[in-house]
């Protein structure tokens, strides 16, 4: 059995992955179907930035997110000086860091569900006199689904399995910024190995669970003699 504060760290990771998630959507859908269908010049750059985290380790991202987002950072000092809460060693701070990290795993899936629409059925709509928006929510999304269940997936799945950003942003603070991968490394530090292996089973499960959950979306390629 899971203790209490073991429980914990897992309602906080949920949280976490639920909170980021929702605001990567809401940040990746535009930029996504811009980088689907735009020709400017500054796109690499863009398609650079997003991919950043791919790349870099977490230790090196979340080092300059404490410096941006701390008391004296550019970002901290200003949210501070309109009386907002301290962005490090916060949920808030987690949250706009598992933003960052995990910004690839839902913008990428979208710019490619989004390139595979057909421009001509976007055409056709907008001959028909169908507004942007109208065309974006009647055709753009139903037939992106796929991509758009794939981003969901990846990106909770992703921050719940984030350890250097927000250990580097978020500490381990108890019912605050302890998530279930600091949880681990603390029972593994403690030479508590049956409390670890016990939330890494959790862990595992819902990786597995969230792995299945994309490649079924997949469609199947039968030979041809099969069809």
């Amino acid at each position: 059995m899971l203790s209490a504060a073991d429980v914990s760290a897992l309602w906080l990771t949920v949280r976490l992955a639920g909170t980021a998630t929702a605001c990567l959507m809401l940040l990746g859908m535009p930029l996504g179907w811009w980088l689907a269908r735009t020709s400017s010049r500054w796109k690499p750059a863009i398609e650079t930035l997003v991919a950043l985290p791919l790349v870099l380790p977490p230790t090196v991202l979340g080092f300059y997110l404490l410096m941006l987002l701390g008391p004296q950072g550019p970002v901290g000092s200003v949210w501070r000086a309109l009386g907002g809460a301290p962005l490090v060693f916060s949920f808030s701070g987690l949250v706009l860091g598992s933003i960052v990290y995990s910004l690839p795993f839902v913008v990428q899936p979208l710019q490619n569900a989004f390139q595979a629409v057909d421009a001509g059925l976007l055409e056709a709509a907008a001959a028909l006199r169908a507004g942007p928006l109208d065309r974006f929510g009647a055709i753009v999304l139903p037939l992106a689904r796929p991509g758009l269940l794939t981003a969901v997936t990846l990106g909770f799945a992703h921050v719940v399995g984030e350890f250097g950003v927000v250990l580097m942003i978020g500490g381990d603070i108890p019912g605050r910024t302890r998530v279930a991968s600091i949880a681990i490394f603390d029972h593994v530090d403690a030479l508590a190995y049956a409390r670890a292996y016990r939330l890494s089973a959790v862990l595992v499960i819902f990786s597995v669970a969230a792995l299945l959950a994309v490649y079924s979306r997949r469609p199947v390629d039968r030979p041809r003699w099969a069809r």
